[in-house]
């Protein structure tokens, strides 16, 4: 990677929200363009990574936020770019028409719905992510995209099982923004060490994550992505104490 001309500053979970607040109110770049931004990013590391492994299967775990958002993203990237691609999704996501929505990104409809409708409509397979299906998956890579850098306690036992489905597989394993099940400001699992991915390769937005320093054994090695988010943004938001 091209390091910036300015280090950009380590953020907690408050200033990574408020990274998005400033480029959505007072920018007015549209969430979803960062989350477009975003997944060209997870996809650009992850046809390296399976280029070095010469596989062409991925498995995107999808949780209902924002990271699984970006993982639904991704997923149309890399079936448009020739990969086999299977989305095991938690929860399943709720694929709503156009016309109910107000049209396309429609009032009330958020960013990963919309992602993930597409995905329904390019005919891409998403069932729900279980343990077993998991386990059986025939991918020689696997997104995390669960749990995202908002999580601050323990993941649910439901979500806990998905991750130690993936970590079992002994797949290379791609976090989204931040390996799931990690306290993205103090670096350690929430829960037990079981219950957080082990991943090789951790793609992160904006900026590094306060925690990071101390978490190589979970996120393996780290990069940083510009998804748009102006500089001053990210600045202003790193002043906010937390």
């Amino acid at each position: 990677m091209i390091p910036a001309p300015h280090p950009l500053p380590r953020l907690t979970r408050e200033q990574v929200r408020r990274v998005d607040r400033i480029c959505v109110e007072e920018f007015g770049i549209p969430g979803i363009v960062l989350m477009e931004n975003a997944a060209r990013a997870i996809v650009t590391v992850a046809r390296e990574l399976l280029s070095r492994a010469g596989g062409t299967r991925v498995l995107i775990v999808c949780g209902g936020g924002n990271n699984g958002g970006d993982g639904y993203a991704a997923a149309r990237h890399l079936y448009n770019a020739g990969y086999e691609v299977a989305i095991g999704a938690h929860p399943m996501p709720e694929i709503l028409p156009s016309a109910a929505a107000g049209g396309p990104g429609g009032v009330g409809e958020k960013d990963a719905q919309i992602n993930a409708r597409i995905c329904d409509r390019m005919g891409l397979r998403i069932e729900p992510a279980t343990p077993s299906s998991i386990a059986q998956a025939q991918a020689d890579l696997v997104i995390d995209a669960l749990l995202g850098t908002g999580l601050d306690k323990p993941p649910r036992e439901d979500a806990a099982d998905l991750i130690r489905a993936m970590n079992a597989r002994r797949t290379p394993i791609l976090a989204v923004d931040v390996p799931s099940g990690l306290d993205c400001d103090t670096g350690r699992p929430l829960s037990s060490h079981e219950d957080c991915i082990r991943a090789n390769v951790t793609v992160t937005m904006a900026a590094d994550k306060a925690g990071f320093a101390h978490a190589h054994q979970w996120t393996g090695v780290i990069v940083i992505t510009d998804i748009g988010a102006p500089p001053e943004a990210i600045g202003r938001a790193a002043a906010l104490q937390c």
